[in-house]
Order: structure tokens, then sequence, then C-alpha cells
């Protein structure tokens, strides 16, 4: 390179600081024809870095399913997923992880997870209309456990509820497993005109890039190799790392990204979150197959002394790179200046195929961009396999180890306090889940359903994983994570439509690990080709270990659905007195990897419960055709805890409308199995008396178990001659649970 700028020599010491093996860095020689200089080893590093080239995770990730006939940008294509949903709209969602940074910072790393995912969801030109989210910590009665989950709730709450987006849904699971590495993944939904869709592209030779937003800071230097290790003791020294968010800025930026794209000013447009300037601009010029300059003292910084190396790897927050068309450069100008809002040109697009970073016209970096990005020339591996001794262990359960002489009624008080089961509006009160007024139903039911305005259509969304059946069965766990998410989302009046997902593991160089993670997308592949909800995008995070452990390997599911008819919209609480109650589908002599033996026994073992992908599929037609003829009142899912838990919830999650049931079940099977246990591809349903011979008549036509197994009304549930419990007792134990346990003073 002519007229470069002199930098430090890079040593092996400064090469193993960077995270690179030796491997990588022979590549790296060999891609320059030269050794790189200090700033081309800090952008190769971090888009070599785990967090940004998926290296050990795309070989596997190819094969899940990605198309479908509504699909408008694939999985990899877009910063986001996008589905037609008719009326010239489409949705566009993802889920990201952001569970190192929270685990140091609780606060600003949850908050700039929901802001991050948020831009993700803008760039592509949508408007968002909802975050949900998917939260794990360790047991509650752990002080630095609650320190954790009050930081990270109120960074979500603060974030969102600032912006002006409804966090609607999601799920907070407590398990030893996560106790030092938190799991905090965000998710954001949005609607976008299908001729508006912006692209994360740079293209057409000559064409200005910009970059708009915030100044760029120091914070969050080197946040894509943070993420790519393991938390350690020395990474609370790593705050550094972790970026500062501001909702408002984020929302005036969200006005003007809208406003260049709704205007036709722009090429494309991208986020910078991992590795900032440098992602943004290898990716975008990756993408057009073109070359990109930047010209890195025009940057806006807002720190004097920022070298080149700083300002490229910097994750300072609310910032866009944008590839503006020829002559709009004023306009776009204008629009972000009228936000009071950065918009500088910083270089331009060429045809060389280079990233090439100046300083004052001296050359600072020049790398082929394709060689630095995913899919392209960023390294790509599959590592050894090895399935846990564990596994084969834990699945034997001996069932006369069990009594069945306990109080049933002390039993299900206790399932419904316990942390993973009892109500969370601790947690989602701290949230606004109606702003702007489309929430039909918030959180709290199967899923969360959002309205479309000028249309009688709706969303329904929602994020689900059973992380402990995952730990116990891999490949079963992601399947049943995959059909609980589908069938919340039937149960709540839609289709689904396709998924995107946040996989979180340990180290993937480790054998037990990665099996877990191979046997993870395998399970997530079967699954979605059965139901036909195809992958749109999301989230690898490895590397989820604190000293002591690794976390259960959980790979959370984000699901869309449509809601043709507002009409259809259903919800899991009984309605009335005097209705039917019906089980769909069949109970099974299954308490392995259940809520009860966990809760009552602190034990993680026996088989995952079985699930049939042919009967499920028919199951979820089924039931989404009865509530589109008008025939239910109430559908809820049997997940955790069982049919017991279920049929609770159905009485109690309205506090201020309580439903009692009398349950009679003819089933012989063990009780605890009947009530506990937590066999698949179960509903519980409510319906006008009247509608009860048809309802049963056409399951049972579509080869699906149905049958009468109650009545609604009373101050009570029962269940055969084993549990009897007041409806208050039952709503005290459920309400009072997760506000006394983060209220406890250590």
């Amino acid at each position: 390179m002519a007229n470069t700028v002199k930098q430090p020599e890079v040593t092996a010491k400064i090469v193993k600081q960077h995270g690179l093996s030796e491997e990588e860095y022979a590549k790296i020689k060999e891609i320059l024809g030269r050794e790189p200089n200090l700033t081309e080893l800090g952008i190769f590093s971090v888009m070599w870095s785990e967090h940004c080239s998926y290296k050990n995770s795309i070989a596997l990730i190819k094969t899940l399913p990605r198309d479908g006939e509504a699909i408008l940008a694939k999985a990899g294509e877009e910063n986001a997923g996008a589905v037609d949903i008719g009326n010239g709209q489409a949705v566009v969602f993802k889920i990201e992880s952001h569970n190192h940074p929270s685990a140091v910072e609780p606060y600003q790393g949850a908050a700039t997870g929901v802001g991050g995912i948020l831009r993700d969801i803008f760039t592509m030109g949508a408007r968002p209309i909802a975050a949900l989210n998917s939260l794990r910590f360790g047991q509650p009665d752990n002080p630095r456990v609650r320190y954790l989950v009050d930081g990270v709730v109120r960074g979500i709450g603060d974030y969102g509820n600032s912006f002006g987006v409804p966090t609607v849904a999601g799920e907070v699971y407590f398990d030893e497993s996560y106790t030092g590495n938190p799991l905090v993944n965000a998710m954001a939904v949005g609607i976008v005109k299908t001729d508006k869709i912006a692209s994360a592209v740079a293209k057409e030779t000559g064409s200005p890039i910009m970059i708009v937003g915030s100044k760029t800071g120091r914070d969050g230097i080197h946040g894509a190799t943070f993420a790519s290790v393991e938390i350690s003791q020395e990474s609370e020294e790593k705050r550094s790392s972790v970026q500062i968010g501001d909702p408002f800025t984020e929302k005036l930026l969200l006005e003007a990204t809208l406003e260049i794209i709704d205007q036709d000013l722009i090429v494309g447009i991208q986020d910078m979150g991992a590795a900032g300037i440098t992602c943004s601009s290898s990716e975008m010029s990756a993408k057009g197959e073109c070359g990109i300059e930047i010209n890195i003292e025009k940057v806006p910084v807002r720190e004097d002394g920022m070298t080149p190396y700083e300002i490229l790897l910097s994750e300072s927050q609310e910032r866009m790179l944008v590839c503006v068309k020829k002559g709009c450069e004023e306009k776009v100008s204008e629009i972000f200046k009228k936000w009071d809002l950065e918009a500088v040109i910083i270089g331009q697009v060429t045809d060389d195929k280079l990233m090439t970073i100046k300083l004052d016209g001296q050359i600072v970096s020049q790398i082929p961009s394709n060689d630095l990005v995913l899919g392209g020339g960023a390294p790509v591996y599959t590592r050894e396999t090895k399935k846990p001794d564990y596994i084969d262990a834990a699945e034997k359960l001996n069932y006369d180890d069990y009594k069945l002489d306990i109080d049933w009624n002390s039993a299900l008080l206790k399932l419904l306090s316990c942390p993973n089961i009892c109500h969370k509006g601790w947690v989602f009160d701290q949230y606004d889940s109606t702003v702007r007024t489309n929430t039909a139903v918030g959180p709290g039911s199967d899923a969360a359903v959002m309205r479309i305005r000028k249309t009688r259509k709706a969303l329904a969304m929602t994020t689900d994983c059973n992380a402990r059946y995952c730990y116990l069965n891999p490949r079963m766990g992601a399947i049943s994570a995959v059909c609980e998410s589908a069938r919340n989302i039937v149960c709540s009046g839609g289709k689904p439509l396709a998924i995107t997902n946040c996989l979180n593991f340990g180290n993937p160089y480790k054998p037990e690990i990665y099996y877990g993670f191979s046997e993870v997308i395998a399970g997530m592949a079967e699954a979605c080709i059965a139901l036909e909800t195809p992958v749109t995008g999301g989230n690898v995070s490895f590397y989820n270990e604190d000293p002591q452990r690794a976390v259960f390997p959980t790979p959370v599911i984000g699901m869309i659905g449509l809601v043709e008819d507002i009409s259809h919209i259903t919800t899991q609480t009984f309605k009335d007195d005097g209705d039917t109650i019906l089980l769909v589908g069949e109970n099974k002599n299954e308490l392995g990897a259940s809520e009860y033996l966990h809760a009552l026994f602190n034990q993680t073992i026996g088989k995952v419960p079985a699930l049939d992908l042919g009967y499920e599929k028919k199951l979820q037609s089924a039931l989404l055709a009865a509530i589109q003829k008008g025939l239910v009142k109430s559908a809820h899912d049997c997940s955790e805890g069982g049919l017991a838990v279920a049929v609770s919830e159905c009485c109690i999650s309205e506090r201020e409308n309580l439903v009692g049931a009398s349950i009679k079940i003819s089933d012989e099977i063990r009780s605890d199995c009947l009530l506990f246990g937590e066999t698949q591809s179960r509903l519980i349903l409510s319906c006008d008396s009247k509608n009860e011979n048809e309802l049963i008549a056409y399951f049972t036509k579509q080869g699906i178990s149905c049958k009468n197994i109650g009545t609604t009304g009373g101050n009570k549930l029962t269940i055969n001659g084993l549990v009897s419990v007041d409806l208050e007792k039952m709503a005290e134990a459920f309400y009072k649970a997760l506000p006394e346990l983060m209220e406890k003073v250590a």
C-alpha cells in the first residue's frame, strides 16, 4: 500500500490478545500478501469473531429450512427476516442476544440489546410495532441473581418505554445453569410496505457513504470479541466493551431513517451494531460486490484523540451507515438536521472490491471486503461432537421413588408459586405494553396479539424454549420448542408463518457442547419443515459459560403468526360459568424433564416427552379451524407444570375475574403424571355447552383425541378426588411469589 500510516508492529502476543489462532493469522497474511498492521488486525479480529462470522455455526445453520412462498427476505440476506402478510404489507422480525454485556452491566447490556434489535427492524424500512424478550437467570434466592434481574428488567423497560414501542410478550426462566451467565434475548417486530423494504447494500461506483445518527465514542470497542469468549472473573474489567444507549436519540433516528427510505433517497442502509463501522462498511460493500472507501477523520467523534482503530471498532449506539443515491446528499442531510442528528459524508463506493480506510489521504487499512464477511472469506469450521455422558444416565427415572400418597393441593400450590411458573407481572408491569394502542393481547397469555392498522388482521407473536428439555435431549428439546411456539400462536387465533431463533450455548470447542448445538439444529429443522415455518434469521451466542458451568442449551424460538380476522383472537382464560372444558390430545404416563420434578425434588432427570410431528400438525390445523368457526371460547397450551397448572392458569390468569372449574378425567395413569406430567400436543379448551358435540366430532374426524373433562364455574378448582383448592388461595400463590422473591433482603 502506498502512502500508508505507520503503525505499531504486530507481535504474536498482540495476535493472541485479538483472539485469532495461528492458522487464522496465517490466512490473513495470505489474503493480504503481507503482514497486517494493527488496525487491520483489529478489523479481522472483530469480523472473524464468533459474534460476526458465525465461524463455528454457519455450516450447520445453512441446513435449516429458509424457503417459503411468503418469504421476502431470507435468513442472512438482510438485517431481519420479512414475510408477506397481504394487503401490500410485510412483517419484519428478528431476535438477538446481549448476554455477555448484560452479565457485567445488566442495565445497559439489556437496554442496548433492545436498541440494537429495533434498529435491525427500522433499517429495513419497517416501523417497529412490538418488542419481546426471553430472559434466563440463576435462582432468585441468590442476591447477585436478583441484582441482574433488576438491572436487566429496568434496562429493557426504560429503553422500550422511552423509545415508544410496546413490550408485549416474552418469558422468564430461572435455573442454576444461568447463575453467572444470564441470557438476555431481545426480539422486535415491525410492519413495512412490501415496495419500501430497504436493503443493507452499497453499490454504484461514486455513490456517497454517510454516517448518520450519534457521534462515535470509545464505548463498545471489541464488544464483538468480548461476546465471543467465556465469562470470567476478568469480565468485570471489560465494562468498556458494553455500549451505552440513548432511546430518545434512537426515536429520532427511527423517524429520519424511515423518511429517507420513504423518499427513495438511498441505495442501502445498515445498522452499526457489532463491530461498528467495520462491520457495516465491509458487509454492505461485499453484498454489493463493490469496494468502499472511508475517510476516517470525517467521522464525527465525541472524544478527543480517538485513533482509526478505535473509531472503526467502536460500537457506539444509535448510528447507521447509509449508501446515498448520487445527488441526494443534501436532501438526506436536511432530513437528519431536521431531526437534530448528525449526517456526514465519510466516503464513497469504489469499483475495486476493497474496504479502504484513509486518514488525511493516507491509507490506514486496505482489505478485500469479501474476505472479511460471513459467506465470503471468513473461516468456517465444523467442530467435533461427543454425546455427553450425563444424557443416558439422566434418562433413567424410577417411578417407585415418587410416592403417590401426598398432598396434591400443596403440590399444585408449590408449582404455581415456583419461579418458572408463577405470574411474571413483577417483570412485565415495568414495561409499557399498550403504547401506540395496537395491543389486542398483551403479556400473560399464550401469545401477544397486535392489531394491524386499517385492516381486520392481526399478528400473534411469542418466544419459547424449554431449556431443560434441551439439556436432557437437545434434538427433542428443539422440536418441542418449535411446536410449543406454534401451539401458542394457534391458541391465540393465528396461523404460524415463520420463526427467528436465538441459539444460546457454551463453548463450541468443547465436543459435548457442540453435540448439543448440532442436535438442536437437526431438531429445529425437522420441526420447521413439518410445521411449514421457515427460519428467517436470528443469532448464535456461544461461550455462555462461567468458571463453574455452561448454560443449558437454549435455542429460543421467536415465532410470528397471522390472525386473519380480529374476531378470531383467543386467550387462555375461562370466560363464563357453565362452559364445557375439553382436553384436546392424550394424557400419558410421562413425568420426565418436568417442572414438577425440578420444583418439588430439585431433579432434572427423565426422558423428555415424546412428540409426533404429524399429529402435532393435525392438532394445530384443527384447532385453528375450530377457532375460525367461532366454536372456541378459550384455548391454552399444556406445557410447564402439566395439565393441573394449565387448567389453573385458565382459572386465575385474569386476577379480577377468577373462574373455577370442576375436572373429571377417567384416564388410568399415575396421579403425578396425570396432574403434572408434561405430555406434548395437549390443549385445554372451553366452549359453550351447545358447541361441545360439534367440537368433539370435528376433532375426532381429524384423527385428534378430544373429550369433555369438566365444567367451568364456582370458586374452586377440583380435579378428580385429588385436588380441591380455593381460587383465591391459588391466585395468592401465583401472583405473590415473584414479588416476594425479588423484594427479599440479602
